[in-house]
């Protein structure tokens, strides 16, 4: 018989296990009104790993295109060979060491302008530097050599033309024979372009594009002569004309014959693309990397490295990664996959081959 200092047993009633609420994993049947209002769901551990950030595709920078910053280079590398070696450029048949270097200083310009433009466009100084420092003796070395072996090619497309009765400038075959003389530097600007980015391919395409945009510009040099009534200024458009035709046929032979590449659709380099020449890319926020991503601290200084072999390219992510939208550690890469790192976004692509 219970005493009056025993404890109320513990009573539930039908009403108390009414009022409890189990939770359960997975979507269930929405609440109706009236209904006992529910625990706030906070997920689970694993969906921030597995969320991706969200990052809105944004209009590309048109100056970040090849053919534009190339094309600005040449021009800019002409420009600066023709300033310093005209004061000391003799007309007529009289010499002077303006007459001597002015061709040799304009391709080393050239040359260098090609070799740092690309780093300048990513905003990588100390790889602006590094190739810089490496483009500059090359330039002089190949200007000097590249205007003797264009001066024979010109001399001997003269005696051609006197062969065919051409006497005069004014002649379009002495402006093709110059034409084809020039491409050659044109041929040194590719050379260069393609030592400095580590990439065979690369110079390849470079000194297609280099023949055909010097080409050009040579051909149309005697034309804008006889047009501005010679003298300095028509050395200054002439030789302006080189250099942007070389660079713009530079970006553009090397845009058309790509075949494998990440565009970027999100972030400060938005709209530049960067083509996969070397067995091995580096993607990271130090400033040598392949794909130098900065203003993000997020990013590693080695982030993630492509790797070309064959016709396959995977991707190895060092840090957070993603592609469609999940987190990756390794991924072997399908035309048009979209890679997210930091606040950069990359569309990759393969150019199909019939």
């Amino acid at each position: 018989m219970p005493t009056p200092n025993d404890k109320e047993p513990l009573r539930i009633t039908a009403e108390d296990l009414a009022g409890v609420i189990v939770p359960v994993e997975g979507p269930g049947p929405a609440a109706a009104p009236g209904d006992a209002p529910t625990a706030k769901s906070y997920g689970s551990i694993n969906d921030a790993a597995d969320k991706a950030p969200v990052v809105a595709d944004e209009k590309g920078s048109f100056l970040l295109q090849g053919w534009v910053y190339l094309g600005a280079a040449g021009l800019l590398g002409a420009m600066l060979g023709w300033g310093l070696c005209e004061p000391g450029f003799l007309d007529g048949n009289a010499t002077r060491w303006g007459n001597l270097m002015m061709i040799p200083a304009i391709i080393t310009f050239m040359c260098m302008g090609f070799g740092v433009s690309e780093s300048i466009a990513e905003r990588s100084l100390v790889k602006a530097l590094l190739r810089g420092v490496l483009a500059l003796p090359l330039g002089i070395i190949l200007g000097f050599i590249f205007e003797l072996v264009a001066n024979l090619i010109y001399n001997l497309g003269l005696a051609i033309c006197s062969q065919m009765g051409v006497v005069s400038y004014r002649n379009p075959a002495a402006w093709i024979a110059r034409g084809i003389a020039w491409a050659v530097f044109g041929a040194a600007g590719g050379t260069i372009y393609g030592i400095v980015g580590q990439s065979f391919k690369k110079a390849k395409y470079g000194v297609i594009g280099g023949l055909l945009g010097a080409g050009v510009g040579g051909t149309i040099f005697d034309p804008i002569a006889m047009a501005t009534k010679g003298g300095a200024p028509s050395r200054a458009v002439g030789f302006a004309l080189v250099g942007i035709a070389t660079g713009i046929a530079m970006g553009l032979v090397e845009n058309a014959l790509k075949d494998r590449w990440l565009y970027v659709t999100s972030g400060p380099l938005a709209g530049k693309q960067f083509i996969l020449y070397k067995q091995l890319s580096t993607i990271g926020s130090m400033q040598q990397s392949d794909i130098y991503l900065f203003k993000d601290p997020s990013i590693l200084p080695q982030h993630a490295v492509v790797a070309v072999s064959g016709s396959r390219v995977q991707l190895k992510a060092l840090g957070a990664t993603y592609v469609g939208g999940n987190p990756v550690s390794t991924r072997v890469l399908q035309d048009g996959d979209l890679l997210q790192i930091g606040r950069y976004a990359f569309r990759y692509k393969e150019r199909h081959r019939t």
